[in-house]
């Protein structure tokens, strides 16, 4: 819990009623609610309204406190066993498609959809299969286009096709061991 909203339930204020005596929005005080610091205007404003001194308001240690004092499970839940298992699933539904560039993330993409699993995992998955989908075309006109020969065309395409389905089992390979991906983006495309 933030230090502004302690001390705004502490006043028996609400979001709305901090927002109209401070002059400020109520967006703003949720922001600072979510872990935003006040700045400026914003946290004089506050510190005017509910009559505290700043560094009450810039207090973070409270927030300090309270994480430290949640312990997460370390054991991999039933629901997280069966999201990666899915996981696994729509990683390897790519294999059948993967001689067709635009196609690729499509299978996956509609499991997804149907499953309605829409995990972190599963989105760098199909945000990968769209970034290679994009990119392997764009190799392939390439090398069409400076006209190497139909052979440097065909096995460009085999490298391709072929590079997609070690990633896709590279990718399942380290769900197994790690229950991560070996081949992800810093950015979903989902």
């Amino acid at each position: 819990m933030s230090a502004l909203k302690r001390i705004r339930e502490t006043k028996n204020l609400t979001q709305e009623e901090l927002a109209q005596k401070s002059g400020l929005s109520v967006r703003t005080i949720q922001r600072i609610e979510a872990g935003m610091l006040p700045k400026g205007y914003t946290l004089k404003a506050l510190v005017r309204t509910l009559d505290i001194p700043e560094e009450d308001l810039l207090n973070i240690k409270i927030v300090q406190q309270e994480i430290e004092t949640v312990e997460l499970p370390v054991t991999i839940t039933e629901n997280e066993s069966a999201n990666l298992a899915l996981a696994k699933i729509i990683n390897l539904s790519s294999i059948p498609v993967a001689w067709l560039p635009f196609a690729n993330f499509m299978v996956p993409l509609l499991i997804m959809f149907f499953t309605k699993e829409k995990s972190r995992i599963i989105k760098q998955i199909i945000s990968l299969q769209i970034l290679l989908s994009i990119v392997c075309p764009v190799i392939f006109m390439i090398v069409a286009l400076l006209k190497l020969g139909s052979r440097a065309v065909m096995i460009t395409m085999v490298m391709l096709v072929l590079s997609n389905i070690y990633i896709i089992l590279r990718n399942a390979y380290e769900m197994d061991k790690k229950s991560s991906l070996r081949y992800k983006l810093n950015f979903s495309f989902l």
